[in-house]
């Protein structure tokens, strides 16, 4: 391939990526209804045109933006925790310390963007169309990521799954109240009971 050609290409990447960025940061933000494309277009530094030419509707943009956040961190979690959990030796300790992981990304500038696209969502038809099967698709992502981090004993426990999707709502759950609750998470007083549900279902008390 020309040099040219692979300028151009690494442009058109930088462009999309500072348009992804620029949309979850108002996501966050502002919510969903204030987050237009004038104001991702401004954030960005980009021309209506370049916006235009990325993305052709606001709906599938910020579907876009929000998922490039997650699944980016999903990759930064895995590559940061699997040494620190790796450090565990102990089954019990190691199951502990991935509850740890599992909250801490209900904490991150990725869940209030979705949090943002899945309430607005609910009555729009088109958002949800493009939201459901991208969402789908990050869950698969996140479940595969948390089976390396128990490892595969604990992954192969009878309870493994039904202990990740216990985890998985009531964690989606106590998180939204930090909406209107705001505090250290660190401090939740669910935090030592989800480490009890883990280690009784995985027969580690």
């Amino acid at each position: 391939m020309p040099q040219r050609q692979r300028a151009e290409q690494q442009r058109a990447r930088d462009t999309r990526t500072k348009i992804l960025d620029a949309a979850v940061e108002c996501l966050v933000e502002v919510g969903y209804k204030d987050t237009t494309t004038v104001l991702i277009q401004q954030r960005a530094g980009v021309s209506r045109g370049s916006l235009l030419h990325h993305f052709g509707c606001r709906e599938s943009l910020l579907v876009a933006a929000s998922q490039h956040l997650a699944r980016a961190r999903m990759v930064e979690f895995a590559e940061s925790y699997a040494h620190d959990v790796e450090h565990h030796r102990h089954d019990a300790d190691r199951a502990t310390r991935c509850v740890d992981v599992m909250w801490e990304m209900f904490h991150q500038p990725y869940f209030w963007a979705a949090v943002q696209l899945w309430v607005a969502a609910r009555t729009d038809d088109t958002l949800r169309a493009l939201l459901a099967p991208q969402e789908r698709s990050l869950g698969k992502i996140i479940h595969t990521m948390l089976d390396e981090l128990f490892g595969e004993t604990l992954a192969a426990h009878p309870n493994y799954a039904e202990l990740i999707e216990l985890l998985f709502t009531s964690m989606r759950g106590v998180a939204l109240t930090y909406a209107i609750d705001p505090g250290d998470p660190w401090d939740d007083p669910h935090l030592p009971m989800w480490k009890r549900t883990a280690l009784r279902l995985l027969d580690l008390s």
